[in-house]
């Protein structure tokens, strides 16, 4: 089996989805439990948007993960939380929905591989089943009772105008007996047909679904919203809906974006290829040249760290050209073939041709065992004309040429996508091997930026507050032109001529029109604008003597070199910025301290009272009441209400029956299924037997009642669990680090320090000024995460002015739980993030001191005892590096004081 191990925002999409499923079940309702969630992960609760034609209460999220983040493996991982927090079930019906039929067997092989991760992570719900739609129409009762079944299918399926969807209606024998003894209740929400006394309930797979209430899967949900995909959904009963996208939609029809990964993070944790260097040149062979000329370079890098023991790897260039036209000569796929060849003498088995007529990469896969990242295969250059196969990936891509202008949305952004994955989601030793290259035809860099950045946001899910750092200039002539690619301050001085004649502006294209004007009174031409020199071109005909031609010449050369002035941030500039961390010895080596699990502490069950507590048998009684006949609410109208999970709950206590399972059998499941790799299995299983032998000595409880509710049983114990290791955390970082021998366990040394890097800052939400506006010149970033309030925002403008006098080097905003881009120090019940970092005035070529500095409304003064005790202690252990202040009341002065 492929091993895999999750990147740290994978874990924390999950750890989302697992809080979001808790809360539903804990809250009123899951439209509730979404902002309440929200709220908790992001500091901010967002509304929740009902999905159109589902009850309102239904369980309905989106995972916001860009190009590249892992998406399907996700998914799959998720199905386990879906049957143990959602669902409480041991087994279910997912249904699979992707947007392509390439895409459908790309998946339904992965899922089925048992060396592949998605199958790896699929199974840790237990028995699998993993079918298209063609086998669920023959699934028997057995499979769907001892296996969680996943149906993949494409959305298309299901829409009526489909054949395929039009059988999943159909009555078939081969399912019938999935009906038989079913409750009046169940039978009731069938489908039926016809009317009267010809009224019959088919034997069909929509039926089977709507018995099962199935957990619906919408990858890459940006192609499924329309309205009539979601309605044919509908008419299963899902029991819940999770889509997983690059690019949600947030306008029109509006999807509940639970968790939002930014680019930053997967670029921080080695999954794609950041930034894009893009390069533009107006002549096509040229520019084919420069593409070449850089993939035999980074070739070269490749071989080289292969000889000391890396990945093997061999660059490839995308080359997207013209579409043929009759009777137009295009820079269409053999004839740039035939460049390649007849020019640069690449060999012709080196190339390949994906268009819809050659279907090159189709025999490369069946060619090569790895395809075309085998180490036999030479191909080096894959020609497309507009899309690439969906399913087709490309480890090896790196470069992107375009023959044309970046019009053609689809192909630009299906091909940028390959481009951005980092073979192997592993770091390279060479900078040049970490990063993705774009050429494009084209005479306006600018304009060519501006293109990348929209296709970035349009089809990779990048965020355009994020964007703008991400596609860089190869050439620094190119880079002074793209006024939108500098996260610092730019600040554009007008340049005014006086001309011997007035200019004919009407003649001039608006797009160079609108850069300039003129004053008849001054005879006076102002560019507002820079001007490129074809642009320059345009604007001297507008005028007929040589002497005021020149001079347009000269000042447009002016506005875009000398006229324009660059406001660098330390990160553009390549300050390093390095915050040393707390670390733990143990057993006499350091090692971060990042967890609890770090901490050495005596972890053992036994001591404790092994018993279901009051509020433990509150919920079991409330959930009884639930499964045996749903809960009802009354509205402020008097109306009777029906809550949705309640009633899912009844639905698959029918569906589900429980299997007959003894005490010992129960406790073996809980054990388990409870995951806690601090404890001993002994340990745990003493405790787990000895707190089901006190429930069932308790009256009301038998083992067909335990049985059915095992899974909420499952969640009492493991809460219990938590708090009490939580207790004994707590003990242990209490002697660890504020104990009489404290020093000799814990270290402040720059063996660990974390480092803010240039392009891994991804705030949740950037600062829009709704405090107020300061233009900040200090911050290390160009962007500014957002204030949680205004005395924070004035906190970080009394920075800024202390940083413009030279008191402070720069300073940074620290974000808060994101993977990458946060400092922390690591506490016993979690970590704490101060508000902000500063790096102090050096000398001798040294860095200063680092100040942190935390803002505390007075109303959070007293709960924040536990993060000045370990902001101090860090401090204190820091040996005179390390400087700690928490403010409230707008002390400034506490802060300046530490400023000497």
């Amino acid at each position: 089996m492929t091993v895999f191990a999750p990147k740290i925002y994978q874990q924390h999409v999950l750890g989302s989805v697992e809080a979001y499923f808790k809360a539903c079940h804990e809250l009123p309702s899951p439209s509730i439990a979404f902002t309440v969630t929200t709220e908790r992960l992001w500091g901010r609760g967002n509304p929740y948007n009902p999905l159109s034609g589902f009850p309102a209460d239904m369980p309905y999220f989106c995972l916001r993960v860009p190009t590249g983040g892992g998406k399907t493996w996700l998914a799959a991982k998720s199905v386990q939380l879906v049957n143990t927090h959602l669902l409480r079930c041991e087994h279910s019906v997912v249904l699979w929905l992707v947007p392509s039929k390439p895409i459908r067997e790309q998946t339904i092989k992965a899922l089925k591989d048992r060396k592949h991760p998605y199958h790896a992570a699929l199974c840790e719900a237990g028995p699998i089943t993993v079918l298209d739609l063609e086998e669920a129409k023959s699934v028997t009762r057995a499979t769907l009772d001892t296996s969680t079944t996943v149906i993949v299918a494409t959305r298309q399926a299901f829409q009526v105008e489909e054949e395929e969807c039009r059988k999943v209606y159909q009555s078939s024998g081969a399912l019938m007996h999935h009906f038989d003894n079913l409750s009046p209740l169940l039978r009731d929400e069938l489908l039926t047909d016809g009317e009267g006394s010809e009224r019959t309930t088919p034997y069909s797979l929509a039926n089977v679904l709507r018995l099962r209430r199935p957990f619906v899967v919408v990858d890459e949900a940006h192609n499924s919203r329309t309205a009539l995909a979601f309605d044919m959904l509908a008419r299963f009963r899902p029991s819940g809906v999770m889509e997983l996208t690059a690019t949600p939609d947030l306008e029109h029809t509006p999807t509940n974006v639970l968790h939002s990964v930014s680019a930053a993070e997967l670029k921080a944790e080695e999954m794609i290829k950041l930034p894009v260097v893009l390069e533009t040149e107006p002549n096509w062979q040229q520019c084919l040249a420069d593409a070449i000329g850089r993939r035999d370079a980074l070739h070269k890098l490749a071989d080289d760290e292969r000889r000391v023991g890396a990945d093997y790897l061999r660059p490839l260039v995308l080359i997207q050209s013209e579409p043929r036209r009759a009777g137009i000569e295009t820079l269409d796929f053999e004839r740039v073939k035939n460049e390649l060849i007849a020019n640069h003498g690449i060999p012709a088995n080196e190339i390949v041709v994906a268009t819809g007529e050659e279907k090159g990469l189709e025999q490369i896969d069946a060619n090569y065992k790895l395809g075309i990242a085998d180490p036999a295969c030479p191909v080096k250059f894959v020609i497309t004309q507009k899309a690439l196969a969906e399913g087709w990936d490309c480890p090896f891509a790196y470069i992107l040429v375009s023959m044309a202008s970046l019009s053609s949305a689809t192909a630009v952004e299906q091909l940028l996508g390959r481009v951005l994955r980092q073979p192997g989601a592993s770091h390279r030793q060479a900078k040049a091997l970490n990063q993705s290259y774009a050429f494009v035809v084209s005479r306006n860099f600018a304009e060519t930026a501006g293109a990348l950045r929209d296709r970035l946001v349009a089809g990779a899910g990048f965020e355009r507050r994020e964007v703008t750092e991400f596609v860089t200039a190869a050439k620094d002539e190119q880079a002074r032109l793209d006024l939108e690619g500098y996260a610092g301050r730019v600040v554009v001085r007008p340049v005014a001529i006086t001309l011997s004649e007035k200019p004919d502006l009407k003649s001039v294209p608006k797009p160079v029109r609108d850069k300039v004007s003129w004053d008849g009174k001054l005879n006076t031409l102002t560019i507002s604008t820079p001007l490129t020199e074809d642009e320059a071109e345009v604007l001297k005909a507008s005028v007929t003597s040589e002497a005021a031609a020149a001079a347009i010449v000269e000042a447009a050369e002016v506005s875009r070199t000398t006229a324009i002035e660059f406001f660098r941030t330390p990160a553009e500039l390549g300050e390093p910025f390095r915050v040393p961390q707390l670390a733990l010895r143990v057993q006499g080596e350091l090692a971060l301290f990042d967890g609890p699990e770090v901490l050495e502490y005596p972890w053992d069950l036994s001591p404790y009272d092994a018993a279901p507590t009051a509020d433990d048998l509150t919920a079991l009684g409330a959930a009884l009441r639930v499964s045996e006949g749903g809960e009802i609410d009354i509205d402020d109208g008097g109306h009777v209400v029906s809550r949705f999970l309640p009633e899912l709950q009844r639905d698959l206590g029918l569906v589900y029956q429980p299997e007959n399972w003894n005490a010992v059998r129960i406790a073996t499941w809980l054990c388990h299924n409870l995951p806690e790799p601090s404890l001993t299995h002994a340990s745990k299983q003493a405790f787990v037997a000895a707190w089901l032998t006190d429930l069932l000595l308790r009256e009301g409880f038998t083992l067909a009642r335990v049985n059915l509710q095992k899974f909420l049983i499952r969640n009492l114990v493991e809460a219990r669990i938590r708090e009490l290791r939580k207790q004994a955390v707590g003990k242990a970082f209490q002697q660890a680090l504020f104990g009489d021998d404290a020093a000799t366990h814990v270290a402040v040394t720059d063996q660990y320090a974390f480092e803010f890097h240039a392009q891994a800052y991804a705030p949740s939400r950037d600062y829009d000024g709704r405090f107020g506006h300061f233009d900040f010149r200090k911050h290390f970033y160009g962007r500014i995460g957002d204030f949680d309030s205004k005395e924070e925002f004035e906190c970080a403008c009394r920075l800024d002015m202390w940083a413009q006098q030279g008191r402070i080097q720069f300073w940074v905003r620290n974000l808060v739980r994101r993977e990458g881009s946060s400092f922390f120090l690591q506490k016993a019940d979690g970590r704490f993030y101060p508000d902000f970092l500063c790096q102090l005035p050096g000398a001798d070529g040294q860095p200063g001191r680092t100040l942190a500095v935390e803002y505390k409304g007075a109303d959070r003064w007293s709960m924040a005892e536990d993060d000045r005790l370990v902001g101090g202690v860090w401090a204190n252990l820091s040996e005179g590096r390390c400087r700690f202040v928490m403010v409230k009341e707008k002390r400034w002065d506490w802060i300046e004081a530490l400023l000497s």
